[in-house]
Parts: C-alpha cells; sequence; structure tokens
C-alpha cells in the first residue's frame, strides 16, 4: 500500500481500489483505472483542482502528452487546450518527495518548445508554480496564481 500525503490543494474524493495486489486510482480523463503513484497522486488531484477550481473542462485537458523534442519521445503530464485545440497550458507533476528545481523548468520548457503555451505549471502538489510567456517580449512572468479558465 501507498502513503498519501496531504496536498496543498483542496480535498477531493478520489476513487481508488486495490487490483492485483497494487492500488490504483481512477482518472477522470482517460476514464480507466492507473496504477497509484505519489506522482499519479498529484496529477489527479491537480486535475481535480484546474476543474473545480479554475473551471478548466475536463474535455479540454489530456494526459500524458507525446512532445516530439529533438528525438526523444517525450511525455507531457497534463496539456489544457482552447477549444479551437490549440495548447494553452502544460503542467509538470513531480511527487511530493521531490524538490522542484531550475531543472524541473528545464523539462517543461522542452515541452513548450512544441507546443508553444501560455502559461506553464510546475507542481509537487506541496508548492505550484505558474509562469506566463510572452513570446512577442521574450519575457517570462512567474504569476501569484493559476489563472482561471476562460471561454
Amino acid at each position: 500500500m501507498i502513503d498519501l500525503p496531504d496536498l496543498n490543494l483542496p480535498s477531493y474524493k478520489l476513487r481508488t481500489r486495490i487490483f492485483n495486489n497494487k492500488m490504483q486510482i481512477f482518472g477522470n480523463i482517460r476514464k480507466k483505472y492507473i496504477y497509484l503513484t505519489l506522482e499519479e497522486w498529484v496529477r489527479q488531484n491537480f486535475i481535480l483542482y484546474l476543474h473545480n477550481e479554475k473551471d478548466y473542462p475536463l474535455s479540454l485537458m489530456m494526459v500524458e502528452v507525446q512532445v516530439p523534442y529533438n528525438r526523444l519521445k517525450t511525455r507531457a503530464d497534463i496539456v489544457l487546450y482552447n477549444t479551437d485545440r490549440n495548447p494553452i497550458m502544460v503542467v509538470e507533476c513531480k511527487s511530493p518527495d521531490v524538490k522542484i528545481t531550475q531543472e524541473t523548468f528545464y523539462q517543461i520548457a522542452k515541452y513548450n518548445y512544441k507546443l508553444k503555451t501560455e502559461l506553464l505549471v510546475v507542481t509537487n502538489g506541496l508548492q505550484h508554480f505558474c509562469c506566463r510567456i510572452n513570446y512577442q517580449n521574450h519575457e517570462n512572468l512567474f504569476l501569484n496564481e493559476i489563472p482561471s479558465y476562460v471561454k
């Protein structure tokens, strides 16, 4: 069994089950059970945070999105889209015991090299960082909070 830590997010009722002696969590985007790791715990809670608190529709979110970078096949944890299906935010989730460092931002920057989103979010469930990219001025602005969805 995995000891699930409290996160710096609202508390959500997440469906879990034991399958083959391993704990699984229901993924609201993929609509199936996934083996539960601490990183998956953060991802599923953060998806509900974005949906319930920031009004992002679940239908405009994708998880484990393959993003080619050079010859590597990388995967972004969460990508959010607008109604035209253009990516607007990419989220990198880490386990709560992983410290968020500059290397984490390099990782999400690699994804954004292809995705070209306006918002980059890094979270370990305890700390959340959001950066707005201004492509015209070549500036990055760290925000105090994650913006709500705008239709």
